[in-house]
Order: structure tokens, then sequence, then C-alpha cells
């Protein structure tokens, strides 16, 4: 390799060194290629095996590469979810001497799949408004940290399952730009682009008869503007009662709690009589459950899985009498005696398929509906052959089909969809 090599990262990798890096991305050999579901990109985009993960690898001017790879680090310290910055790399040549766009390197985010592959035949049209009601969650906390993005859109994110719903993680920073906060005008300008890019984004799949020709693309991207501003206000607006009705403190709290956000400081004032209160959040976070839970168990998991996992926590606690007791023993005894045994109990060759969380979760489903159509307790242990055997073994694994080979990547999937009495033990362990 003629030139010098420079490599940027805050963490390097040895194995980067090994990587074809002077020849140009689109003549990388197989052996080097992951095939792994990916969306559309204005850039050139492919999937490498380095060091027993996945890298994403964007060919990209050296100016946007180092801008985005600093963006997304620092959209990692503020907590947003988005994907890792691995290195930026510029000053490639080809072995002739000929110079090669920079690239920027992020790690694949495990078990995610862009909104195309989760779109084929088997899935129900509902779909599509899980994945905008997490995409309007994720620019809710962009825009509470500064963020103006200036192309939301489904092709720049990734969706992990999460429950029965969806959570979203920023893939393309290239656009963005943090302030110190954003002006209305800016929040109302990202959701236009948000809005018109969804309905282009959907109508394309109809085209393309991957999204039922009955779907109003127009109405579900008119979604995100509605979730947006409804989850916006809950999160900034201020409420006013009479001071009788203190209550609604609480209750504004455990609102928010639901919705996955903690409030760090909370604002309450009272009128020059008293009478009137007047509350406003100042300060909120989200992964309130996730929090709790990874306080509680030190497992790692999505808002809703976190969520369902401290319902189950929560029932195992009454079922067997142990309110009484301290939540982080109880908590660590429910792991060792629920949770663990069953993620133990999933073949090697099946683990790979879902997330441990997301497999936990669609065995609760599963054992609720075999106690439902069999009008009895199913025991968890029955309940966990039974979800392995009819379930986990015959979902298909993710299969690529690569047209053009630097193309899109599709995957179609299957789901299992929650019940509204998820949150219920049903019986003992």
């Amino acid at each position: 390799m003629s030139g010098s090599l420079n490599i940027t990262a805050a963490t390097v990798d040895p194995a980067l060194l090994d990587l074809p890096w002077a020849v140009p991305l689109e003549l990388w050999p197989e052996s080097s290629i992951a095939t792994l579901p990916k969306g559309i990109s204005r850039h050139l985009v492919r999937f490498v095996n380095l060091s027993g993960y996945v890298v994403a690898i964007k060919e990209t001017s050296t100016e946007l590469a180092k801008r985005e790879y600093d963006m997304l680090r620092n959209l990692q310290r503020l907590d947003i979810p988005c994907v890792d910055p691995v290195a930026f790399i510029t000053n490639r040549s080809s072995s002739k001497g000929e110079a090669l766009d920079s690239v920027l390197v992020t790690r694949h985010l495990r078990f995610s799949l862009p909104y195309r592959a989760l779109y084929s035949q088997s899935l129900r049209p509902e779909t599509a408004t899980r994945l905008i009601d997490a995409l309007a969650v994720l620019l809710v906390r962009l825009h509470m940290v500064g963020f103006f993005w200036g192309d939301v859109s489904l092709s720049n994110t990734l969706f992990l399952r999460d429950a029965g719903a969806f959570a979203a993680h920023l893939v393309d920073a290239e656009t963005g730009q943090l302030y110190d906060g954003l002006s209305n005008g800016q929040r109302e300008n990202d959701l236009e682009i948000a809005r018109i890019n969804i309905a282009g984004e959907l109508l394309d799949l109809q085209a393309g008869g991957r999204l039922d020709e009955d779907v109003d693309a127009v109405e579900i991207s008119n979604r995100i503007v509605a979730q947006y501003r409804t989850l916006w206000k809950e999160l900034t607006a201020s409420e006013e009662f009479d001071q009788s009705e203190r209550w609604r403190i609480n209750q504004r709290v455990e609102r928010l709690n639901n919705l996955g956000f903690d409030i760090e400081e909370l604002a309450i004032k009272t009128d020059e009589t008293g009478a009137q209160v007047r509350i406003q959040p100042k300060v909120v976070d989200a992964g309130h459950h996730s929090r709790r839970l990874l306080r509680l168990t030190g497992l790692d998991a999505q808002e809703n899985q976190a969520r369902r996992l401290l319902n189950d926590l929560d029932s195992y606690r009454a079922a067997f009498d142990k309110q009484s007791l301290d939540e982080e023993v109880v908590a660590h005894e429910w792991a060792a005696r629920v949770f663990e045994p069953v993620i133990r109990a999933i073949p090697r060759e099946l683990k790979g398929k879902l997330e441990p969380a997301e497999i936990f979760h669609q065995l609760l489903d599963h054992r609720w509906y075999l106690s439902q159509n069999e009008s009895r307790d199913v025991p968890l242990a029955e309940a966990v052959s039974s979800y392995v055997d009819t379930v986990l073994r015959h979902r298909r694994d993710e299969a690529t089909i690569i047209d053009p080979p630097t193309g899109m990547f599709t995957a179609p999937i299957s789901i299992i969809e929650a019940d509204a009495a998820e949150d219920d033990w049903r019986s003992k362990v």
C-alpha cells in the first residue's frame, strides 16, 4: 500500500490494519464481507467481519467522515441510542497511488434491522405504526439534547425488537448538528422532514409490493407528528391544578415513568394564595425501566423488554409472598431461579436468533397462550420446551438477498405480537 494510512479511533483494533484499504470498497473480496440486512444509503456501505464482530464501513469524504465520527461520539456521551463509532480512516490510496475515499467505521448493532427488512407479506401493516412510534421517541430524545437531525427518516434508523414494539437507534448523523437548545422552528423543520421522508419511503415500499395496498402511507407518516407532539407535551409542558389535588404530582411522575422517562428535577410552584400549584419537569432522562432492571439484576435490555421483565419480577414477588423482602435480594433470586435457567435452556445453535430479553418476553407470551388454550397453568419448564420446539427452532434466519451487490439487503422475518395481558404472571413457577 502506497502512502500513509491514518486511523483515528478512541480504541484502535489492530485487525483494522489487515483490511484491504488499498482496494475500493465495492471491490472488496466476498471473504471479508458479512451479508447482513442493510438499508438504503447515499454512500456505499458494506458490512465487514472484524475480530469476532461486524462493522459497517461507509465511503465518504474526509470532512464528512471526521464530522460524523465526532458527532456519534458526542451523542453517545449524551446517552442517545445510536451506532457505536469505531474509527474514521483517511489517506487511503491504491497500489498504484490513486487516492481513495475516506471511510467511517461503525460497529454493527447486533439483532438490529433496517425498516425495509421488517416488511414482508407475513407481517401485518401495524408494523409500520410501531416503527413510527419508535422513531418519534428517538426524535424527542434527540431534540431534548439539542440535536437537529436534518434528515429524519426510517432509512437513517435501525430498529431492535423490544417486547412487541421496536426501539429506534440513529445510524446516520451526517447532516446533524448539536446546539445548546432547539427553537420551535428547528423542531418543526425536523418533523416536516420526517413526515415527507417517511411518506416517500412507505410509498416506495407499496410500489415494490412490500406493503399492503390498503395502507395509507401519508396517514401513517402523519402519525410521527402526532406522536411526537403528544410525547413532547407530556415531557415538557407545565401543569396547573388546585392544591387539594396534590396527588396529580405523583400521577404526572408515574405517567412519565410509564413512558420510560425519569425526572431528574421537578419544579413545583404555588400562586400567591397557595390555592393553585404548578409543576413542570426540568430535566427528563429516558430509560427508566432499563436502568431499574440493570440496577436490580445487572441485565441490560431495551426499555419495553425491561418493563416486561420487571413486571415478571414483581409478579414473582407477589406469587411467593416476598414483597416485604429487600427488592435487590429478590431480584437476584428471580434472575437465578427464573430468567437465567430459561436462557440456559435455549440450545446453543438457537441463541443467536434473538436477544435473551426478547426470548424471555416471547416465552412469557407463549406460556400464556398455552395456558389459555389448555385451560391450565402450564409450568415454566414445559413452556420453554414448547417454545423452543414450536416457535424458536422454526424461526427463519436472516436471509440475505444481494441485488445489486452493494445495494440493499433484505431479510423477511416474523414476530410474535405482545398481548394486552402480557404483564400477568398467570401461575407460579
